[in-house]
C-alpha cells in the first residue's frame, strides 16, 4: 500500500481492508433495493449490505491523504463516517448511483478530518482556505516548484488567481505547510538548559507592577475609610448598603428598614454621595 510506518495499519484493520476491497460491487438493481429499504423502511440490514459494499470507496480515498502524515486508519474511519452520512442523505427515487452521490461525503468527512488534525495550529475553516490547503501543493508543482520551495510573488499571485483567495492567504498557508509543529519544550540550538518556552514573555505582571497596585489598593482603602468617617450612621448604612456590598439593597427595601419613604432615602444617598467627593478631594493619604 505504500504506506509510512506512522500509517501503517495493524493485523485486523488490513484484515477489514482486504475484506472490503474482496466484497463484491452492487449492480444498480441491488443498490437501488437496498437504499429503499433503508430510507423508506430503516432496515439496519439493508444499510449495512450497503455501506460494506462501498467501504472500498473510503480506502480509496483515504488513500490519496496519506501524504498529511496522519494515521491511515483513521482517515478511512473517518470516510466511513462520510458513506454514513451519504446514506442517510441519498435519496433512490433520484436517478443517480449512490458511489457518486458518496463521494462527495466521503472526501468532505476526511478533508474536514485533515483539517481539524494536521497541526496544532489551525489552518483556516472558510471554503476558500480549505480549497487552497488541499491544492497549493499541487500547484506548486504545476509551476514548476518544489513542495518546500519558496514561492515568489509572482508565483503566489497565480495561485491566488486560480483559487479565488487573497495573496496574503496563500503567503500564509505556503508557511503553514512548509513548517512542521514544534516543541516547546525543545531544546534551543547550541544551548543544553535552555527550551523554547523559556524565550516566551508572559502576560503575568511583574513583581514591580504587583507591589504597585497591592499599594494603590492600600491608599484606596484608606481614603475610603477617612471620607466614610465624614457621614453620619444613617449616611454610611445607606452607602455601604447600596454601593460597597456584593449583594445591593433597593431604596425601597432601605426606606423600610429605616422607617422613611423611597423618596426620603434616595435623597440621603444623594447627598452622602457629595460628601463623599468633597471628602475624597481633600483627604491626605501618606506617600510610601
Amino acid at each position: 500500500m505504500g504506506m509510512t510506518a506512522h500509517n501503517a495499519l495493524n493485523g485486523y484493520e488490513r484484515k477489514v481492508v482486504r475484506h472490503a476491497m474482496n466484497t463484491d460491487l452492487l449492480t444498480k438493481e441491488r443498490e437501488l433495493d437496498l437504499a429503499t429499504r433503508w430510507h423508506d423502511y430503516g432496515d439496519p440490514q439493508a444499510l449495512k449490505d450497503l455501506t460494506e459494499a462501498y467501504l472500498r470507496l473510503s480506502i480509496s480515498i483515504a488513500r490519496k491523504f496519506r501524504h498529511y502524515g496522519l494515521p491511515q486508519a483513521d482517515l478511512i474511519q473517518e470516510g466511513t463516517v462520510g458513506l454514513l452520512e451519504a446514506a442517510r442523505r441519498f435519496d433512490p427515487a433520484r436517478d443517480v448511483r449512490f458511489s457518486t452521490y458518496a463521494t462527495w461525503w466521503v472526501r468532505a468527512s476526511i478533508q474536514d478530518y485533515v483539517l481539524r488534525n494536521w497541526s496544532i495550529v489551525r489552518t483556516g475553516t472558510t471554503a476558500a482556505h480549505k480549497a487552497l490547503f488541499f491544492n497549493l501543493r499541487r500547484l506548486k508543482t504545476k509551476l514548476g516548484l518544489h513542495k518546500d520551495a519558496p514561492m515568489s510573488l509572482e508565483d503566489r499571485q497565480k495561485v491566488a488567481s486560480e483559487i479565488g483567495v487573497r495573496v496574503l492567504d496563500v503567503e500564509m498557508m505556503d508557511g503553514r505547510l512548509s513548517g512542521v509543529d514544534s516543541s516547546l519544550n525543545t531544546m534551543i540550538a547550541g544551548e543544553r538548559t535552555q527550551e523554547w518556552q523559556d524565550l516566551l514573555v508572559s502576560d503575568a505582571p511583574r513583581p514591580d507592577e504587583i507591589i504597585e497596585k497591592s499599594m494603590d489598593a492600600s491608599k484606596v482603602k484608606q481614603m475610603l475609610e477617612k471620607a466614610m468617617s465624614s457621614l453620619n450612621e444613617r449616611e454610611s448604612y445607606i452607602i455601604e448598603n447600596r454601593r460597597l456590598c456584593d449583594e445591593t439593597q433597593t431604596l425601597s427595601a432601605l426606606g423600610e428598614r429605616l422607617g422613611v419613604s423611597k423618596e426620603r432615602v434616595r435623597q440621603l444617598e444623594n447627598q452622602a454621595l457629595r460628601k463623599l467627593k468633597d471628602a475624597l478631594l481633600n483627604v491626605n493619604v501618606p506617600s510610601y
